[in-house]
């Protein structure tokens, strides 16, 4: 699912003439709030809910160079999901399908009277259960990847 459109912004090129590391994180952020719209946690929902919901962990991973001007757009894995909590898949693609980066997330529900975890809304967890969770057979080939120097 296509989650998230946009084109490589000029203040998001840096000296060496491409996107900056920067501005991917903050294309997947804006990703990331689109499906928190998605989902039904819009603004006047998070104040309607008491809730919001909390980046805890970030993968990302850049595989190539993108360019001032050019259309980008996230796609929308969800790889796992309990109460509370969302294991997203992001991937970010040129208009040729080229993949350009992807980020790995771990989202979690939070109320916010307590800023405690707390199980998502009934009408939320229904839209989460609607996305369809991708099987782990299934897992795009760079999720669950770990950090550290090969030997």
């Amino acid at each position: 699912m296509i989650i998230y459109t946009s084109r490589v912004a000029p203040e998001w090129v840096d000296y060496n003439g491409h996107m900056n590391d920067a501005a991917y994180a903050h294309v997947f952020s804006q990703a990331c709030e689109s499906l928190i719209d998605h989902i039904g946690l819009d603004k006047a929902h998070r104040e309607h809910y008491g809730y919001t919901i909390y980046t805890l962990e970030t993968h990302l991973c850049y595989r190539q160079e993108a360019h001032q001007g050019q259309p980008l757009k996230v796609e929308l894995a969800l790889l796992d999901s309990d109460t509370k909590r969302l294991h997203v898949f992001f991937t970010l693609r040129d208009e040729q399908g080229n993949l350009l980066a992807t980020s790995e997330q771990m989202l979690m529900g939070i109320k916010l009277a307590s800023v405690r975890p707390s199980p998502f809304p009934a009408p939320v967890a229904s839209a989460i259960a609607s996305l369809g969770q991708v099987k782990k057979d299934a897992w795009p080939a760079l999720a669950g990847r770990t950090i550290g120097i090969r030997r």
